[in-house]
């Protein structure tokens, strides 16, 4: 009897908030990074092939490095003679900063010349081939993460102003009816005004390796939302 009664008195002073009917939506990888070389240069070394899984800082491409390695270590040499020079009163401070800045250029270059993973994911696909000349800013190699997916849900306004981060999300796939759980990660603070929508983003997992890009139904579970005190009427 005693649960009862507080639960009559919290849905009589409060407001049960959910979703009336689910709201479609498409899965979305959580991580999706496409990159590109600073300059253009000859293709290497490909060291991974779409599929492969991948972990952060995992070299995967590589520009063909040897000229500029070679320049690097001459500049070294003449960074060495200057600062040699500069210690007899033959050379001033300022040759000497300047030759240091050029090995320091050019270290950031080699470094440059070589791709590596920003993230923990898949190689979803190789735009270059080893012998092949790749222009600098093109995309050359796509990194995607999938685990966790991410849906990016149109909720209605006035519910979506309801949801906290954390908050439980229900995740039905339509082509199985396949049903799992999410959470609320983000709820966006601009609302859309065509659609009078507000972006909610959930975060599902996938261990089951499924695809981005499904088609998914989203639905919330009830929700109680404390009344709003007398003083902030």
């Amino acid at each position: 009897i005693f649960f009862l009664i507080c639960t009559y008195l919290i849905i009589s002073n409060g407001h049960v908030h959910a979703t009336e009917s689910p709201i479609t939506a498409i899965t979305i990888p959580s991580g999706d990074v496409t990159m590109s070389f600073v300059k253009a240069g000859i293709i290497e070394k490909v060291i991974v092939k779409e599929g492969d899984a991948v972990i952060e800082q995992q070299m995967l491409i590589q520009q063909d490095i040897k000229a500029a390695q070679a320049s690097l270590a001459q500049k070294k040499i003449d960074l060495d003679r200057l600062e040699w020079a500069a210690g007899r009163g033959s050379a001033t401070e300022l040759e000497v900063e300047h030759a240091r800045l050029d090995v320091k250029v050019l270290e950031i270059l080699i470094d440059n010349m070589t791709l590596k993973s920003p993230i923990s994911g898949t190689v979803d696909k190789i735009e270059v081939e080893v012998g092949e000349a790749a222009n600098g800013l093109e995309d050359v190699i796509r990194i995607v993460k999938t685990d966790p997916l991410w849906v990016d849900v149109p909720v209605p306004l006035k519910l979506g102003r309801t949801f906290n981060k954390n908050q439980p999300a229900d995740i039905t796939f339509p082509e199985t009816f396949e049903k799992t759980s999410g959470k609320i990660i983000y709820v966006s603070t601009v609302a859309d005004a065509a659609s009078s929508t507000l972006r909610v983003r959930i975060e599902v997992p996938n261990k089951q390796k499924r695809p981005a890009g499904e088609q998914v139904q989203v639905s919330f579970p009830k929700t109680v939302v404390p009344p709003t005190s007398k003083g902030d009427k």
